[in-house]
């Protein structure tokens, strides 16, 4: 029962049937057909066996893993595997199903390929999920025939397996390994002239074009014939806060991912690059109440902390409270430090209704508010008008457009820092600042 249940008939099995009462038919009124029509069949018995004897006669002939890793990366595209093993003695023609996680919609996943005689194959794909959560993944089937193409056998392998998304760590791991070789700028991120005192005296190294030339050690350039310069090192152990507003605004969508999302793998970048730097990081996430606070920290076990916390974190749809954030951060961080505030704000009135709040949170610390650029409405000031509708829409997405770069005029004004981004530029813009106040020391 085992062996027939793994039976598969293919198509052209039913063609091949077809084919011989076509014969059949024409033999009845032509008998010169009819023993053509007879060998014909006996010719397809042969062939149906001889299929069913290849795939059949070897009790395990295939062997699949799929190879997954133990959580993927938000946004990014995760490398999935399928190793194959084959013991059959023949060439054959395999299709692979694998049963991939509903949140990703692929609802006719299928794997053609030819697996040689006796040899391993591996296929790769791979899958970019546009939200955190739970994604199981299910069976994995494997279907194989013969060059005769009658008769298919099915194997199926693997357990139903559940694996967490989590925010970008791969994007983190980027800009890490980017920020460890100092080459930050490959990514995009602007190389700030330091300047400014907030610097003790590291080491005296070799002059580079790009150095400040008050920094020349002209006693150690005359014993070593070369220009030498003083090297200086950023003081330590500032205090990062990632701010993080999970009202509805945040919902917005961009490229299938919410901007919470964008704000969540922004944020773990910018907290690791900061650890990285020696400075402390920290996490804060608000709508009506206060969801979440970490202290920050500098301790090889903070990112870790600061991923688990984001993992879980949501919109409900809320009206932010800037108040109860203010009143948070004035009890429970007591150091000046610099607040990364990750919000939405859409028109000019609703920054203006958190405005006082924001200013009482510039007194004490550095705050950098990080807003985004509403990219279908950069889109739509780019087309053409046809008619006086068109006319209007484009005059109204004028306006908000502008509203924007108000809303960036009056925080400025206002001694706060900001930073009006495409969402998929958020990364890049947000260590930008950080790297640019760090080097002009105001942190």
């Amino acid at each position: 029962m085992k062996i027939f249940g793994s039976v598969y008939i293919n198509k052209y099995f039913y063609f091949a049937i077809i084919s011989l009462a076509v014969l059949y038919v024409f033999g009845y009124f032509i008998p010169a057909i009819y023993p053509a029509a007879k060998l014909m069949l006996i010719a397809f018995v042969v062939l149906c066996t001889i299929d069913l004897l290849l795939l059949f006669s070897i009790k395990k002939g295939i062997t699949a893993v799929r190879i997954a890793p133990e959580k993927l990366s938000n946004g990014d595209e995760n490398p999935i595997q399928i190793k194959l093993q084959s013991t059959y003695r023949i060439k054959l023609n395999a299709e692979i199903i694998d049963e991939i996680p509903y949140q990703f919609q692929f609802r006719d996943f299928c794997i053609r390929l030819k697996i040689d005689a006796g040899v391993d194959k591996t296929y790769s794909y791979s899958l970019k999920p546009f939200e955190r959560g739970e994604y199981t993944f299910g069976k994995l089937r494997v279907y194989v025939n013969t060059d005769i193409h009658f008769f298919s056998r099915r194997f199926i392998y693997m357990e139903e397996v559940t694996v967490p998304v989590y925010p970008s760590f791969l994007q983190m791991r980027k800009y890490e390994l980017l920020a460890i070789s100092n080459r930050l700028n490959e990514a995009g991120i602007k190389k700030v002239r330091t300047i400014g005192r907030n610097f003790e005296f590291d080491q005296i190294r070799k002059y580079n074009t790009d150095d400040d030339y008050r920094t020349i050690n002209w006693k150690a350039t005359a014993r070593k014939g070369d220009l030498m310069v003083n090297q200086y090192e950023q003081e330590r152990s500032q205090q990062i806060y990632s701010l993080i507003d999970m009202g509805r605004t945040m919902k917005m969508p961009f490229e299938g991912m919410t901007l919470l999302d964008y704000a969540i793998n922004s944020s773990l970048v910018i907290s690791n690059i900061a650890l990285l730097k020696h400075d402390k990081a920290g996490l804060l996430t608000f709508t009506e109440n206060i969801h979440t606070f970490l202290q920050a920290d500098r301790k090889k076990i903070q990112i870790r902390k600061i991923m688990e916390l984001l993992y879980n974190q949501e919109t409900n749809f809320s009206e932010s409270n800037y108040e109860l954030l203010y009143n948070k951060i004035k009890r429970s961080v007591s150091q000046r430090s610099l607040l990364l505030l990750y919000s939405n704000f859409e028109s000019l009135t609703s920054m203006e209704r958190q405005l006082g709040f924001l200013k009482l949170l510039a007194q004490n610390h550095l705050l950098v508010v990080i807003f985004f650029v509403n990219t279908e409405i950069q889109k739509l000031l780019k087309s053409k008008t046809s008619n006086l509708e068109e006319i209007y829409i484009k005059t109204i997405a004028e306006k908000l457009v502008l509203e924007k770069k108000i809303i960036v005029k009056e925080l400025n004004k206002n001694g706060i820092y900001t930073i009006l981004t495409e969402p998929k530029n958020l990364s890049v813009s947000t260590i930008n600042k950080y790297l640019e106040l760090k080097s002009l020391g105001l942190i």
